[in-house]
């Protein structure tokens, strides 16, 4: 069943503030995972909301979280998120970091006590629509080994870029895994098998059983590079932020009644210290248009700018609809019907937001 996004912020955030989030928080965090599923990245968007709502009823979330921010220097911050829902503590971040960008050239903030915060190009791509080049860090749960070794250690730990562009921002979003967890966890909950060479047992050994995988680790990218990857995003996003890192981050899927002490770290850059936004564009528009005119390989129809399939996908969901799997959609109404909240089955389906 298709909803427009329109339809699915309204819900989500509704969802919220029926189990305690106030009216702006919860439209911040519905837009980001409204705005994650119009992308395609249906593992960190509204598939995620039973869990955040769950785990705000069980107080293992503040839905009334009061965000601190420190600045330490004309450039830097560190911010506290009281244990609220990391997309609100990620947007709060990103804002100081742009504010002190636009004084000092560049703004650094290092977040703790926060919680999953979605996908990291979401941030990047608010920095981009300030003039920013945006930088995001975020710590996981344990999910990846060390080279070498056959226990989770590091989290996923993506790392995120954006950067202004003439008609759409250039994002790089990637996790230092071979894949997003989340793309895991969906398998699980669905009872489908996952791909050779994504993850290991508990024993270390291959496996395509989503659930064995999860009580294994998942392999590292480009394995010594990828393992190197997770540990830089460990000390930007744990170590520096003073929050939990390594193992001692928490796992909100599980039975602990603990936070999960999550960290991230952020940074803008202000384009106009250093050129001409402008002639920097300008600029971005040449090596885009060179990257597309590169001589194609047999059988590759078009070359890809990162975040531009995204951006693609995104349009085509404003026109059609997001999809909500009906096992999802179920969840979601039952959440709604305990919470007193209309059921999102009773929207009109698909159209344009």
């Amino acid at each position: 069943m298709n909803f427009t996004a329109l339809q699915l912020t309204e819900f989500c955030s509704n969802l919220l503030q029926a189990v305690g989030v106030p009216q702006a928080e919860a439209d911040i965090a519905a837009d980001v995972l409204v705005d994650t599923s119009l992308e395609g990245l249906d593992t960190h968007g509204i598939s995620r909301l039973p869990i955040y709502v769950s785990r705000i009823q069980k107080g293992r979330i503040n839905a009334k979280a009061a965000i601190k921010v420190n600045q330490t220097a004309p450039a830097a911050a560190t911010v506290d998120g009281d244990n609220g829902l990391g997309q609100v503590v990620g947007v709060r971040a990103m804002e100081v970091a742009i504010r002190l960008a636009q004084e000092a050239g560049v703004g650094a903030v290092a977040v703790k006590h926060s919680n999953h915060y979605g996908a990291s190009s979401y941030f990047c791509k608010q920095a981009a629509a300030a003039g920013m080049v945006g930088l995001a860090f975020t710590n996981t749960p344990s999910g990846i080994p060390p080279w070498g070794g056959k226990e989770a250690y590091f989290g996923t730990n993506p790392i995120a870029f954006g950067f202004p562009g003439k008609e759409q921002p250039v994002v790089v979003d990637m996790s230092s895994s071979i894949v997003a967890r989340g793309h895991i966890i969906l398998a699980a909950k669905q009872g489908q098998p996952i791909p050779e060479g994504w993850a290991i047992d508990k024993e270390g050994k291959p496996t395509t059983d989503a659930k064995a995988a999860l009580e294994g680790a998942v392999l590292p990218m480009a394995g010594p590079k990828g393992y190197a990857l997770a540990l830089a995003v460990e000390v930007m996003a744990g170590i520096i932020s003073g929050s939990a890192f390594g193992k001692n981050v928490g796992w909100i899927y599980d039975e602990s009644t603990q936070p999960v002490d999550i960290g991230h770290f952020f940074v803008a850059l202000d384009v106009a210290k250093f050129m001409p936004l402008g002639f920097f564009l300008n600029r971005m528009l040449q090596m885009i248009t060179e990257i597309k005119e590169t001589p194609k390989a047999e059988g590759v129809e078009e070359i890809f700018i990162p975040g531009e399939r995204r951006a693609m996908k995104a349009k085509r969901r404003k026109r059609e609809g997001i999809p909500v799997p009906d096992p999802l959609l179920a969840e979601l109404n039952q959440l709604a019907g305990e919470v007193g909240v209309m059921p999102l089955g009773s929207f009109t389906t698909s159209g344009n937001t």
